[in-house]
């Protein structure tokens, strides 16, 4: 049977219509796409490799790392999972890097600013944490009470969440807390106060600092702060190596 001219001309209309938006679509789905890492077996959304990060920075800057030793010079950096000095009591970090997204970055720099007219700083004892590390805790130590759940991933490894206490600019020492870090004990809670009192208000203090520049305490840890806004942040496994090199 003959086509209808007319119906053929119509149909070759809409193609040429609806084709360039096929297109748009397609490469939005493209440039937005990123891989599932190699090394997640929850099928979590992870940001594994250099590029897909990349591709990130260049949507929104606020994904961009930083480093908090070049950001915020002077910050004492203990990362004590880049030594054996860990609950672990094993090197989990190739590199005693400390990383954080850019918000979060220049959220302690104003933290640092504020206490340096106390005479006080931070102490950065975590910072961002590779979705694989949180695997081998996993694997070490299978208890949710202690490690992030991997099925779910840690706010570490979204670069959102920092363990810090406080210094002494003056005498270069810590003040005192109601525990060590990583001390996993009732004491360690922020409501726990059986403490001697300049125990109580040197973690005020840094509670309060904290929680004024947008950082949420963890009840039970004394030391970890979520900083807000963390859930529009993808969870990542780039290593520290690839971080450094970009």
């Amino acid at each position: 049977m003959k086509e209808d001219p007319q119906k053929v001309k119509r149909i070759s209309q809409r193609r040429a219509f609806f084709l360039p938006f096929l297109w748009i679509l397609l490469f939005s789905a493209f440039s937005c796409y990123h891989p599932i890492s190699k090394t997640n077996p929850y099928g979590l959304d992870i940001i594994s490799d250099i590029e897909s990060y990349n591709r990130l920075v260049a949507m929104d800057s606020s994904n961009a790392m930083v480093n908090i030793n070049i950001l915020i010079p002077g910050i004492v950096v203990d990362l004590k999972y880049a030594t054996r000095d860990n609950f672990i009591h094993r090197k989990m970090y190739e590199a005693p890097e400390a990383y954080v997204r850019k918000p979060v970055g220049e959220a302690l720099t104003a933290i640092q600013d504020e206490l340096g007219s106390k005479a006080l700083g931070l102490k950065i004892y975590d910072a961002y944490r590779p979705y694989t590390v949180t695997l081998r805790f996993w694997e070490l130590y299978s208890d949710t009470l202690f490690v992030a759940a991997p099925w779910k991933g840690s706010r570490h490894n979204r670069g959102c969440a920092v363990d810090v206490s406080l210094m002494d600019l003056k005498s270069g020492k810590e003040l005192e807390m109601p525990t060590k870090f990583d001390d996993f004990s009732e004491k360690a809670s922020q409501s726990y106060m059986a403490l001697p009192e300049h125990v109580l208000q040197n973690r005020q203090i840094l509670k309060d600092v904290m929680m004024k520049n947008g950082f949420i305490p963890l009840e039970e840890e004394w030391w970890h702060y979520d900083f807000q806004g963390w859930e529009k942040y993808h969870l990542m496994d780039v290593s520290f190596r690839d971080l450094k090199n970009k």
